[in-house]
């Protein structure tokens, strides 16, 4: 029996969190908490990171330039101690800056042989920067890594490190020199964050800790072996069978070809949500609950990770821009029809 599901079977005059199980909530709040010391009024922003961390899935932040995408990669890394890179995406980038390539390098000897030469792929948290001014070659570069946690290079196939995380920013403002990320490559993001532009209050403060002599420093309260526990425990929260049905009807409801879908869908939508999008969905919602000290999945959880999860994997077609439809607005009617009704 799971840790969490022997919390579950314990009687409520003497229910108590497994010590795993509370330590890994506790030190996951303690992250949140030192996040949001550097990383002013993105509360909603730091909770998805941290689910997509315990649900060992890749972030896709967006933001107009100078929210702190960046600091906010830097800062998850130094909460969770975990190994970091960088790259920055440019038009010229090639596949081997991402993934490594042979090289000739000289022997005690002072002969030449071929090693591999591990690009920045090999880390724990990659920090992909305005990925989208890359080429689509270049791009592809990371589709293995992030689906297979594994590169293939130099006619060897290696395992990246545990647990592999991939933070990329794209702005959503400048066009000039950019390249649009194909679905396959999107689709491997389980969220699509969006960095909103900070409050008044969250600015000044902002304002204050930026550009003055003091700094805060953020403190390292989680560890790689944190996470990979994380992960495993994520999986063991249950789900009941009226709420993973509600899950696949709404679903089913979003496919353009299927009779289920309304007139609406069916006049639209380009595609749909696939199955890895109704995965990542149910995942994510896992881990919203247990992030919030909860062991079961509701449709709260439901609905407070469904744009996150599902806005990047559902497309209108061009009669639905030229007739002004909002894409999030359908998603989210869809799923009060066919989820929350069934509450």
């Amino acid at each position: 029996m799971t840790a969490v599901e022997t919390h579950l079977n314990t009687p409520d005059a003497s229910r108590g969190l497994p010590p795993e199980l509370a330590n890994l909530l506790a030190n996951l709040q303690r992250a949140r908490r030192e996040i949001g010391k550097a990383v002013i009024g993105q509360n909603a922003v730091i909770e998805q990171l941290l689910i997509a961390l315990i649900c060992e899935g890749h972030v896709l932040l967006e933001g107009a330039p100078g929210v702190g995408k960046t600091l906010l990669v830097r800062t998850l890394g130094a909460a969770t101690g975990l190994s970091f890179s960088r790259i920055q995406f440019t038009p010229d980038l090639m596949p081997a800056d991402v993934t490594g390539a042979l090289a000739l390098v000289p022997d005690e000897q002072g002969r030449s042989r071929l090693q591999f030469q591990p690009g920045p792929v090999f880390t724990q948290l990659l920090l992909a920067d305005e990925i989208n001014r890359a080429t689509p070659k270049t791009q592809s570069s990371l589709l293995e890594a992030m689906q297979e946690r594994m590169v293939t290079a130099g006619g060897r196939t290696m395992a990246l490190p545990r647990p592999f995380f991939v933070l990329a920013t794209q702005n959503p403002l400048e066009m000039d020199g950019t390249y649009q990320l194909p679905e396959a490559q999107i689709d491997r993001f389980l969220f699509k964050t969006i960095v909103e532009f900070p409050g008044e209050d969250e600015l000044d403060r902002i304002l204050d800790l930026t550009t003055g002599h003091a700094t805060e420093t953020v403190a390292q309260v989680l560890t790689a072996e944190d996470i990979l526990q994380g992960q495993s425990l994520v999986r063991d929260v249950p789900v009941a069978s009226h709420v993973r049905r509600a899950v696949a009807r709404f679903v089913r409801a979003t496919q353009p070809s299927l009779a289920e879908a309304g007139k609406d869908v069916r006049k639209y939508v380009r595609f749909g949500i696939s199955p890895r999008g109704a995965q990542s969905l149910l995942l994510a919602a896992k881990g919203h609950a247990l992030l919030n000290g909860r062991f079961n999945v509701s449709f709260e959880d439901l609905g407070e990770v469904l744009m996150p999860s599902l806005r990047h994997r559902f497309q209108l077609n061009f009669e639905a821009e030229a007739d002004g439809i909002d894409a999030q607005k359908m998603l989210t009617r869809l799923f009060d029809a066919t989820v929350r009704s069934a509450v």
